[in-house]
């Protein structure tokens, strides 16, 4: 069995066909579904989805878009106590997009750091061309996974010596990622999960097709031979290092 660690449910793409979607990774053994949020708007959503669904579980957060909303607003204690949630997530930083509102994001990243601090939560990580940034705010006593990992060794090597888990992507499958596959033989296996992201990021040989999360097999095979180990031997590591990540999740 594999798990898809970061996969958005809320989204439009599944919008009456979540049963079918979710039906489809089973087929493709994908027996467990982390569903994030990035906008506070869908944290309903993702709650509901989660109570209903037996396999699917939940990360709650902010996304950096979303710069100046209050958190604390959203990540309500009843909201991080739920035991369908798991972690704290997604949240980080993202200058590619936007730089202009730095101080608003470093701000709600704090403010959501802060909350899982406080409900012992791990954090789901987003940086994008914010690499100092992030590593300067994610010291002291917080754990989680840097998510859909595609920066730099250096920062890899960094938050490795803080405990961190690296989640790989499609984009790991892509023919001009071999730095990001690179980067990957390097992180210790015990220290890998992965993920879709979707509905981005479609692996080869689904490029060009909306991404959901039967298609994290895909990655699984990749990732297996960046590694040089078997299929079959990276399933059940992944699984440990899963639960490792997320303590919350029972399988």
């Amino acid at each position: 069995m594999f798990i898809d660690t970061h996969c958005h449910l809320t989204d439009d793409y599944v919008t009456g066909d979540l049963r079918d979607v979710i039906a489809r990774a089973m087929d493709a053994n994908v027996g467990i579904i982390v569903c994030p949020t990035a906008d506070p708007a869908d944290i309903p959503a993702a709650i509901q989805i989660a109570n209903e669904y037996p396999n699917i579980f939940a990360t709650i957060g902010i996304h950096p878009e979303y710069a100046g909303t209050d958190a604390s607003q959203h990540l309500t204690d009843t909201v991080l106590t739920n035991p369908r949630v798991v972690g704290v997530g997604e949240i980080g930083l993202d200058y590619h997009e936007r730089n202009d509102n730095r101080d608003a994001q470093i701000r709600l990243f704090e403010q959501q750091l802060e909350l899982a601090r406080r409900h012992n939560l791990p954090v789901a990580i987003h940086t994008r061309d914010a690499e100092d940034d992030t590593a300067a705010i994610l010291r002291g006593d917080v754990r989680g996974v840097m998510h859909c990992f595609t920066s730099s060794w250096n920062l890899a090597k960094t938050m490795l010596d803080r405990g961190f888990f690296f989640s790989a992507s499609g984009i790991l499958t892509f023919k001009n990622a071999a730095e990001i596959r690179e980067t990957f033989s390097k992180i210790p296996v015990d220290r890998i999960v992965i993920e879709t992201d979707s509905p981005y990021c479609a692996p080869i040989p689904y490029r060009g097709k909306t991404c959901e999360p039967a298609f994290v097999t895909a990655t699984a095979r990749v990732l297996a031979d960046v590694k040089g180990i078997s299929i079959d031997e990276l399933e059940p590591i992944l699984i440990t290092n899963t639960m490792n990540l997320y303590p919350k999740i029972k399988i």
